[in-house]
């Protein structure tokens, strides 16, 4: 497990029912160029403490946190092509992926959604229905360092990034389910 800071690290979430918020989480942002500067490195540090201790009870009691795996810069007002996720392997035990102007690669053919409904963190209420997602594809990226790398994803990290990848283009998970048919497509794709 990372060292974890004692405290929760100050991150302002965007809201998509705040006006204001919601045309922000509408923007596409645009690439990075490298070296960061160290203000973007210590944010993208703190966004992933930030997302760890929201998935560890005694820091969503302490805290009162919605768990998330996933936060890009445009949720918290910036609109710059980066993205963390925390990903839990094991209990506490997390993989930390920092995402820099990601491009996708590859996309499998098959499609599948989150049995229970994807959540965001930008959005503060019970949303329904079916997200159609790729469930695995290849993605190459850099990490706060600048250096390249190429990831295979599969499964729920996969939706993961999609859904994060999505937010980079001013695309909310809720723009994707279908309003007059919510389940559209629940015979077609494979639940996970």
């Amino acid at each position: 497990m990372t060292k974890l800071p004692k405290e929760l690290p100050k991150i302002e979430i965007l809201d998509d029912q705040n006006k204001k918020d919601n045309k922000i989480l509408h923007t596409k942002s645009e690439d990075v160029t490298f070296p960061l500067p160290d203000e973007d490195i210590k944010r993208i540090h703190d966004m992933m403490d930030y997302l760890e201790m929201s998935q560890i009870d005694e820091y969503t009691e302490k805290y009162n946190l919605r768990p998330g795996m996933g936060l890009s810069y445009i949720q918290v007002g910036i609109p710059k092509r980066i993205f963390v996720v925390v990903y839990e392997v094991e209990d506490n035990k997390f993989d930390r992926y920092v995402v820099i102007n990601p491009k996708i690669k590859s996309l499998s053919e098959e499609i599948v959604y989150i049995d229970e409904g994807e959540g965001c963190l930008s959005i503060n209420r019970p949303t329904y229905g079916i997200v159609p997602r790729h469930a695995r594809m290849r993605i190459e990226a850099y990490n706060e360092k600048g250096e390249k790398y190429e990831l295979r994803l599969r499964e729920e990290l996969c939706v993961c990034f999609q859904h994060e990848l999505d937010h980079l283009d001013g695309i909310l998970f809720t723009d994707k389910i279908d309003k007059k048919n919510p389940y559209k497509g629940k015979d077609k794709y494979r639940a996970i």
